[in-house]
Formats: C-alpha cells, structure tokens, sequence
C-alpha cells in the first residue's frame, strides 16, 4: 500500500474512533479493529518485532502512525516511547538533548485518543533531517524493566496565581545586613573595590531573594560526574524529568521541579527557561510533603565542558540550600572538597550531604563508607547536624533501588516545612562576608593614640621650632631692658652711644643658619613619621595606610607655619611689662644722680670761691651719687633675674602651645579622624558578625 493511501486510511480509521459510530459492517469492523484482534495490527506489531531486531521497515521511517504501539489503526492511543532511561541504559550520544528539553505536548497520542496525524505533520515528517532514536529508544525499552512515567509539564505560569508571601527577615537578620550597608557606605573612600564586591553582592542578593517568596525553599542537587544527581531528582520527583545515563556530561543545563505554585519568580531569578521548569505527577502525599520545594538539578561541578562549571557556579550563588551528592568511588574527590565544601563550611545549616549508590556497596561497607565521609566533612570544617546540633544532614541512599528515600523525602519535607533555609542561607553569607573583610576591619590588637604620644609629638615641634631658645632670648630681653631702665644715666649714655656707633649691619638679628633650617624641617619631618607610626600600629593594613596618607597630607607646609611662629615670637611687641619697683628703682638713680651733680657743683664752686668751703659735705654727697647709682643697678639687677626668668618661660610656654596647636590642626585632628572613622566603621563590622562573633574578638 502506498504512503499516501495508508495514511488516509488512517485518518479514516481515527475520524472513526472519534465519531464513535457502530452502525453497519463497516462500523462494526472498526469496533473490531479498536479492539486490537484486525490483521494488519497483527503485521504491524511483527513488522515492529523486525525493527527491535535490527530489521527496517521503510515506510514506517516516513512517518507511518503504526510505528508507535497501537495509533489511529487500533484506536488504542498512542504511548511515546521512552527516551530517557534508567540509569544502567546506555543511551544515545546526541548532541542535542530536545528529549530532555522540549515538554511533552498535551494534543499529542500519549494525551488524546482523538489525535489525527494529517493535522500534525510536524510530528512525523521525514527523519532523513534530523537523526530520530525513536527506534533505540524502544529498543531499550524493550529489554529492560519498566521505569517511572517519562512525561513532563511545564510549570503553569498563570497570571491569576496567588502571589506568595514574601520572605520575612527576623530582627537581628535585619540589623546585620543595614550594619553590613552602612559598613560598605563608610568603607568605599578607604578600600578597594574588589574588597567590598563580594559584601555589595550579599547585600544586593538578600534584598533580591527578600522581596520574593518566603513560602518556597529553592534547593540545588549538585554532585560530580556519575554520582546519580539526576536519579536522584528523579526519584524524589516520582518520575523522569532529567535525562539519566552514562553519557558525560548527561545534565547539560539546570532542570528545576516546583512542588507548588507561585515559585516562577524563583525560578526567573536563577535565569532557567521555562522548557526547563518541570512539576510533578499529582500525589496527595508527596505534594504535602513536599509542598513549597523548588528543586533543581544542576550539570556536574566537574565537567569538562566550562559552561556547565560555570552554571553550576552561578546557581549556587542563588538557591537557599544544596544538597551535595556523592557516590562510593568519588566522595572524597579533591575538586569537590576544596573547591566547594570547605569554602562553603559555614553553609552547613543548609546543606546536605547524600552518599548514593549504597546499594553497589556489600555488608557494612555502606556505614564505613559513611563514616569516613563524616570524617573528611569534619576536616573540611562543616558541622556535622547530629545529636541536636545545627549543621549538615548526612544521609545514605539508593536512588535506583529507593533504599533510604523514605528517610530523605522526610527530612527534606521538615526542612522545607520550617521555612527557614533562605533567611539562614543569607546569614551564613554574611557570615563569610564578613570572615573575608576581617582582615581590613580588626587585628585583634589595641589601636589608638595615647596621650603620651601626642606629648612627644608636640614636645619635637616644640624643639624644631626652637621654643626653648626663643624662651632665652626672652629672658634676655626682658633683664636688658632692666639694666637699661634701672642703670645710671652714665652708663646707660656710654651703652647708646656704643650702639650709634656700631655699623647698621650688626644692629639686625642674624638670620639662622642653612644648616638649622634644614635640621629644623627634618625635626618636623621626623615628628610627623613618628606620630603617624604610633598612631597606625594595630590597624589594618588600609586603615593604617589611610592614617599615614592624613599625617603627609598634614606635613605639608608645616615646617614654614613653624618658621612664621618661631619669628612672630622673636618680634616683641614694645617692651616687655615692668614690675611694680621699676619706677622706684628709676626714681631712685634720678636721685643718685641729682646727688652726684650736686655735690660736684659744690666742690666746683669752693674751688672757685663762689661758696664757702666745706669739702666734706660735697665729697660725701659726690661720694653718695656715684657710689649709690651703681649700687641701684646692682640691686635691680638681682632683682630682675625672677621676673626675667619667669618672662622666658612664658615665652617658651607661649611658644609651644602655637607650635603644638599647628601640629594638632594640620596632623592629630587628620589623624585623629581616621581612628574615629575606623573604630566607627569596626562597630559596624562587630555588630555584622554578630554577638557571640564579636564577644570573641574583644
């Protein structure tokens, strides 16, 4: 018979089936072919026995509705032959995995009875394009036991679906992740980049996962080449929904399964397709038992294709937990281990660890095995859930035999129940957020700068600006103008005519020296290194560094400031204040002196007969005049050597306080910031850690 007649005999036979008439033979033979007993069923099933043999039957290549078992010839409605298999079926090596991806369509044989391959010629047009393993497929089917259902639905995505409730944060949540935000805001102008990338992410994707449902736990089944993840995520969905086999890698993309709805804003988060988003078989028990898990089923962490590595890295960045599945032979791969779970210890409370495949171990190997999985879990630093304690579940399962799923379905569903996992996922990311920042945060170390050190500080600018020497010169000053007021007439006319006399070069201060100068700027150089020092030890690197930068900063221009000081303080402003006896002390040389120019007139005027002769009286009031200035002077001169001292140490005094107040604005009060914004911005980071974190670094 040709193509064309057959299939419009087949159509006939099918419009047949769904008008459901029974009238006359014709009807009758129908019935009877609907019944299966016709002879061409019979050839067709035997035609199809040579082609699980090896045989080929051409026309049934070219898209004959017989090739599928029954079809519009029997009225039986037709079953698409599995394409994924158990996990011992060596499947086909296809490079396009359409059987995993494409969901089933519900106008399709396996869904409706009334199914008419004319108005589907899609589904059967010529396989010469395209390779179909339909044939080994059944092949497959034929000679091994029978597997879980292989159709799949995609998840509804109904615009009327009830929108979840978003996830709630518990008060000292909430109070980490606004002291992690208002600790990235106070760090940016100190640290890098690349330091606060990862804290910015955590903070991005708590805020993200926050707004979306908090009735819904997203749990990722990642594992290693051949460790039996997607079986497993079969198993626990109660039928094929990810491709199995021993092809590698046989999971080329992430296949994610809801227990409910309401989670597709879950899933567009973690960037999966909608060909991709599978539900399972309604089950009164499993959907309450599992009811809010979304799960997904990630490539293998070890592939050798880089962006199945990078898939399965970027998912687990986003579910709420994981569960990590191994096999006998590769529990203990390094790839695993140091690359995923001792980065990820602090994970544990959402984590699972699921040993598979303990039905290929005999006796008691499946409990040692376990037991030295614990062990290396151990080394790697992940709590262990045991006895009470919070940590990750370690389970022992079969995923082909079903041993031990009983007890993973009840864990999982209690897990899910508490729905908890994401608000605990995003505090462990906190958590190594903030173990990664420790370093640029606290030491462990006292930090600060003590009073005894801003002491020195002020005591070195002080030096170098020569307060000391500036005090002296006071005091100098002060007794010179002492003598010159307390002194005879005589001698001070001898000292101003002395001073006339000298050339006006000498009568100028002498400026400093080159080399005092260029000591004097080192002094404060030094002072400035010094203070800076002490006050960045104990920090961290970039706060001590930021300590130092504000000190240079500071540095500069300081010395000349100093300078501007050192001469403001050389130039007295008029004479310097004179004590109470000053006055007396000058009156009393006016006297001396009044006495002096008497009695010598006295004797003058004896001498010339101008008075009567009394040499005596005039010796001794000559004698009382010059003997009594010098003796004035002398008394002064003791006298004015208290007040003369204490007029330099007030200078000095005066001195040092502009020195040290210089050195506070440009230097401490900078340096003084930097401490205030670290230890501010190290709260911040004690109360990101959490009380019983910080309790231990104080």
């Amino acid at each position: 018979m040709g193509e064309a007649s057959r299939t419009e005999e087949a159509h006939r036979n099918g419009s047949a089936v769904r008008g459901g008439s029974s009238d006359g033979d014709e009807n009758g033979d129908r019935n009877e072919d609907v019944g299966g007993s016709s002879d061409r069923d019979d050839s067709d099933r035997r035609n199809g026995g040579l082609d699980r043999r090896g045989g080929d039957s051409g026309p049934r290549r070219n898209g004959d509705p017989g090739r599928h078992d029954g079809g519009p010839d029997s009225g039986t409605p037709a079953v698409t032959p599995p394409v994924v298999g158990s996990p011992d079926r060596v499947p086909h090596a296809r490079a396009e995995d359409d059987a995993r991806h494409t969901p089933v369509r519900q106008d399709t044989p396996a869904h409706n009875s009334a199914y008419d391959p004319a108005e589907h010629p899609a589904e059967h047009a010529d396989p010469g394009a395209a390779w179909d393993d339909g044939l080994i497929a059944r092949r497959a089917h034929d000679t091994e036991p029978s597997a879980p259902p292989t159709a799949t639905v995609v998840e509804p995505r109904d615009a009327t679906e009830r929108q979840p409730v978003p996830l709630a944060y518990d008060g000292a949540l909430r109070s980490r992740l606004d002291a992690l935000r208002e600790l990235v805001g106070l760090s940016r102008t100190r640290l890098d980049g690349d330091t606060l990338t990862e804290a910015g992410r955590v903070l991005d994707e708590a805020a993200t996962r926050r707004r979306l449902s908090g009735e819904h736990t997203v749990m990722a089944i990642a594992g290693a080449t051949g460790s039996g993840k997607s079986t497993l995520f079969n198993a626990l969905a109660g039928m094929n929904l990810s491709e199995t086999g021993v092809r590698r890698p046989t999971t080329a993309a992430p296949v994610v399964c809801s227990w409910s709805d309401g989670a597709s804003a879950l899933v567009d988060r973690l960037g999966i397709p909608a060909r991709l988003r599978r539900r399972p078989p309604q089950s009164p028990d499993g959907e309450s038992q599992l009811r809010g898990l979304v799960l997904v089923d990630l490539p293998d962490h070890d592939s050798a294709a880089l962006e199945h590595r990078a898939q399965v890295d970027r998912v687990l960045a986003l579910v709420d937990a994981v569960i990590w599945v191994v096999d006998p032979e590769k529990y203990g791969d390094a790839v695993l281990h140091e690359r995923y779970l001792r980065p990820l210890a602090g994970h544990a409370e959402v984590m699972f660890v699921v040993l598979n495949q303990i039905d290929r171990l005999p006796g008691e190997a499946a409990e040692q095995v376990l037991d030295d999985l614990r062990r290396l879990l151990d080394g790697d630093g992940i709590a262990l859930g045991e006895y009470g304690e919070p940590g990750a579940s370690v389970l022992a399962v079969s995923a082909l035999t079903g041993e031990g799923m009983g007890d993973l379905r009840e864990v999982l569903g209690q897990f899910v129940a508490e729905r908890g996992a994401a608000a605990r996922r995003v505090s462990a990311d906190v958590d190594a957020a903030a173990a990664r920042l420790r370093p640029v945060y606290t030491t462990g170390r006292g930090t600060g700068l003590s009073e005894a050190a801003r002491e020195e500080f002020a005591a070195q600018l002080a030096d170098a600006v020569g307060a000391t020497a500036a005090g002296e010169a006071a005091e100098r000053a002060w007794l010179r103008h002492a003598n010159r007021a307390c002194g005879t007439p005589w001698l001070r006319l001898w000292r101003w005519s002395r001073e006339r006399r000298r050339p006006v070069a000498e009568r100028l201060p002498a400026p400093p020296a080159v080399d005092e100068e260029a000591t004097a700027r080192q002094g404060v150089e030094q002072a400035v290194r010094t203070v800076a020092d002490r006050a960045a030890d104990g920090l961290p690197a970039p706060w001590a560094q930021a300590v130092r930068d504000a000190a240079s900063r500071g540095a500069e221009g300081l010395p000349e400031v100093l300078d501007q000081l050192a001469a403001n303080a050389a130039e007295l402003p008029g004479r310097p204040p004179r004590p109470g006896w000053w006055p007396a002390a000058v009156i009393g040389q006016a006297v001396m002196m009044v006495l002096h120019v008497l009695g010598v007139l006295w004797l003058l005027g004896q001498a010339v007969g101008a008075v009567s002769p009394h040499i005596g009286g005039a010796v001794l009031l000559t004698a009382v005049g010059v003997v009594g200035g010098p003796v004035i002077e002398w008394g002064c001169r003791m006298a004015a050597r208290g007040p003369g001292r204490r007029y330099g140490i007030e200078a000095e005094r005066r001195l040092r306080e502009a020195a040290a107040g210089c050195g506070r604005a440009r230097v401490l009060d900078p340096v003084a910031a930097e401490l205030l914004r670290y230890r501010e911005v190290r709260e911040k980071y004690l109360k990101v850690m959490g009380s019983g974190l910080a309790a231990r670094l104080n």
